[in-house]
């Protein structure tokens, strides 16, 4: 398909030419492969083909490679992306190809993917995608068709064909193709978005100033930097002009149309010959040996059909914008270019890669000569005293391991880790929060989530109370009949608290407990970034981490006991110099009772009859108190009148409160004021008593207890048997699977580096050789097929 990319003066610096080209491709070939199995990439160059429906995108890809393999004509075909990737294999005088479907497509299943297919079979498959995606209501699918070709005439490069771009029509009846306009253009947008992306663009316009595919285009490369504009059909174009001016225009656009910096500096102009490969009868070639004639032919008709248009002959760089030959060459060359500016850069980074896998050879050398008893076990009490530096870093705080990848906010902690959730189901909003959305870790994220504990916690009011409650709580004493409605309060304060405060105290120690295992996986990254964490010695890493775990697991679990304990004293018998916290709240609600109100002695009597027959004695008993004492003088007998009433009201209360049954508002009143009061006394004990326990039983025995326990650990399991650590035999035969692995890849990094030094060398003396000048550069190329000699040539690789 392709000819030479220069043409020397000298046949031996063609042949020569052509053996650099040929071994630069096969470098990189064996470079691509290096790079998929190191996890690394090193793409090809890419060319995606741009332009509207019917603008011919399918056929120029076709003429491009030298061979039909795709679904053209009239109409919409491309329905789905197709993906040639192009690679270079100098014993394939036919083209190899290869069919991968795109990734969840049912031909996958079917055995299709990755099995050779002749062309014809390619081109079959692809008809029915589109002609099963026509009857699909979306029209269209983003999932790329992938193509792989081996072929002598082809340079390593992936060149895509899109679904060409609609103008639908305005109005409400064509929204569904405006649906599908909006949603190939975002298509064509994605795939050439990448600034290694050469955009070959299409436009079938006798006219410059309707930039249809540039609108977009232009939309990822304002400048047309890395684009290259071809008018396609060119043979329909000619005989629209009528005079030659028409034609010079056209050939020439002015700088007020195409003032840009476009690749080549102005546009392509290229016709493909209608008519399909094959032996059916509707075949216009035989061959693809055929239908690349028919090319070159129109190729040179289409110069004769300009050159009587214009009345004279064309100059050689016009002659070399014209033609699906010429395109094909310029492509050629700009490629070759990339791959050859690239090769400087690659060496450095293949002997980058070359230290590094010596490197590492050495050290797998070194870990195999140190399997012996006593080089392991200082090993393991290395990672030991690495692993718990880490912990204790994290703990403290540090910035070394990535938030994104290692931290959490509120939401994902709450998520993975539990929320703090009472009988209500109510949950603190995460704007009330501090550092609610950022992702934290460690130390950090402990602190936020026991601030999150002392928030919730706080905010929690006395469940509401009904009058059954109250009700039920009196009971009967053991000794009368009466009512205690201290005890009553007492009763139903500490079981609303216990009901209450118990979940929290298991979610707290389960929120707590999954920050804490979160350490692990990020000591081990922390211990990887320092090349302190031994990759080969798993069995060490998950007795550390298991070890871990359990010693956190059983802490936690122990300090929750604590505080359960706490919880259950504080709820099994009041003490109301602990409970009752706020005791000057509570005298001036009980002073309401007598103050404000001003009972009467007759309201009372009213609310409890059967005490008056009491309440006459009593006073018959003070009368004649006051009569036999006759110390007493005016003034006394006046304070003793005006007190009195108080007196009087206070034993009214009481009976009202602890001698009747019947509840009240001020009875009611009572409970409420003494159930709150004890309530909030366990609330504020059991918040101060939880958060010092957890920090003294959880979190500190993480940074005193956990290094003995690691190192009992390890002791125990030397004096056992060394293999439940290391599993010395599997190590010593994955390790030197490992010696071997690396170096084969250290011999073949070695070799590629010679290659592209190689490369690099005959690449110096090619360019000595053409007479002591810097190799052509694109810009150079360009400008010299321009026929516009004296313009300035911007920078048209934008590399």
């Amino acid at each position: 398909m392709a000819t030479p990319l220069l043409s020397p003066d000298s046949p031996v610096h063609a042949e020569e030419e052509e053996d650099t080209r040929e071994l630069l491709y096969e470098a990189y070939n064996e470079l691509q492969a290096l790079a998929a199995e190191l996890g690394g990439a090193a793409g090809a160059p890419a060319i995606v083909v741009v332009g509207h429906q019917t603008d011919g995108k399918s056929a120029l890809v076709e003429a491009l490679m030298g061979f039909q393999f795709n679904h053209v004509g009239g109409g919409t075909k491309t329905r789905r992306p197709v993906a040639l990737h192009l690679r270079f294999n100098p014993r394939c005088n036919e083209p190899q190809c290869r069919l991968f479907a795109g990734p969840g497509d049912e031909d996958e299943d079917a055995g299709i993917a990755g099995r050779p297919m002749p062309l014809a079979d390619i081109q079959a498959y692809i008809e029915a995608e589109n002609m099963r995606l026509q009857n699909d209501p979306c029209q269209f699918s983003e999932k790329e068709i992938i193509i792989k070709v081996e072929y002598k005439h082809c340079p390593n490069l992936t060149i895509i064909d899109i679904p060409g771009l609609i103008l639908p029509a305005p109005g409400r009846k064509n929204r569904v193709l405006q649906s599908q306009a909006s949603a190939v253009e975002s298509l064509v947008r994605a795939k050439i978005q990448h600034k290694e992306t050469i955009i070959l663009c299409l436009e079938d316009c006798s006219d410059w100033s309707n930039a249809t595919t540039r609108r977009v285009v232009m939309q990822v490369d304002p400048d047309l930097a890395r684009t290259v504009l071809v008018s396609t059909k060119l043979d329909t174009k000619i005989p629209q002009f009528a005079r030659p001016s028409d034609v010079e225009v056209f050939l020439h656009p002015p700088t007020c149309v195409l003032d840009v910096s476009l690749l080549g500096d102005s546009p392509f102009f290229t016709s493909v010959p209608s008519g399909r490969v094959g032996s059916f009868h509707e075949a216009v070639f035989r061959s693809n040996e055929e239908f690349k004639k028919a090319i070159s032919s129109r190729e040179s008709e289409d110069i004769v059909s300009i050159e009587d248009k214009l009345g004279r002959s064309l100059t050689t760089e016009e002659k070399e914008r014209i033609g699906v030959g010429n395109l094909r060459l310029f492509l050629e060359e700009l490629l070759r270019n990339r791959y050859i500016e690239s090769v400087p850069l690659i060496i450095p980074l293949l002997e980058k890669e070359h230290r590094n896998a010596t490197k590492k050879l050495r050290e797998i050398s070194q870990e195999i000569s140190d399997l012996d008893e006593a080089k392991l076990k200082e090993k393991a009490q290395l990672f030991h005293d690495s692993f718990l530096t880490k912990l204790s870093l994290l703990l403290k705080g540090m910035v070394v391991a990535p938030p994104d990848k290692f931290g959490e906010t509120l939401i994902n902690e709450r998520i993975n880790g539990g929320t703090f959730t009472g009988s209500e189901n109510f949950q603190l909003p995460n704007k009330m929060m501090p550092n609610a959305g950022m992702r934290l870790y460690g130390g950090a994220q402990y602190h936020r989530a026991m601030a999150e504990f002392r928030l919730v916690i706080g905010s929690i009011k006395c469940p509401p109370i009904t009058r059954e409650e109250i009700v039920n709580a009196c009971g009967v004493e053991d000794i009368h009949d009466g009512t205690n409605y201290s005890r009553t309060a007492c009763v139903i304060a500490v079981a609303k608290a216990r009901d209450t405060f118990e979940p929290f105290l298991h979610q707290l120690g389960f929120r707590l407990l999954y920050i804490l295992k979160r350490l692990i996986p990020i000591s081990v990254y922390l211990l990887e970034k320092d090349g302190e964490h031994f990759s080969s010695h798993e069995v060490l890493v998950r007795r550390v981490q298991a070890a871990f775990k359990r010693f956190a697991e059983s802490t936690e679990q122990s300090c929750r006991e604590r505080c359960m304990e706490d919880l259950e004293s504080t709820t099994r018998y009041v003490t109301w110099s602990l409970h009752n916290k706020n005791r000057a709240g509570l005298r001036h609600f009980l002073d309401s009772f007598v103050a404000p109100e001003q009972l009467s002695v007759n309201t009372l009597h009213e609310q409890l009859p059967g005490l008056n027959d009491n309440k006459q004695d009593r006073a018959k008993g003070d009368s004649k108190s006051n009569h036999s004492s006759d110390s007493k003088s005016n003034h006394s007998s006046d304070t003793n009148s005006s007190g009195a009433v108080p007196e009087t009201r206070l034993v009214d209360l009481l009976d009202s409160t602890l001698w009747n049954r019947r509840l009240v508002p001020s009875s009611e009143r009572l409970v409420y004021a003494l159930v709150h009061q004890i309530f909030h006394g366990i609330k504020e004990h059991f918040l101060v008593t939880t958060e010092l326990k957890f920090n003294c039983f959880l979190l500190m025995p993480i940074v005193d207890k956990l290094p003995a326990l690691l190192r009992q650990d390890l002791e125990s399991a030397f004096e056992d048997e060394l293999d439940s650590i290391f599993d010395v035999s599997q190590l010593r035969q994955s390790l030197g699977q490992k010696k071997r692995e690396l170096e084969i890849e250290v011999k073949r990094i070695k070799r590629l580096k010679e290659k592209f030094g190689e490369i690099n060398k005959k690449l110096k003396s090619l360019q000595g050789v053409q007479g002591g000048h810097e190799l052509i550069s694109l810009e150079q190329h360009i400008h010299h097929m321009s026929p516009q000699n004296n313009k300035n040539c911007s920078n048209p690789v934008g590399t």
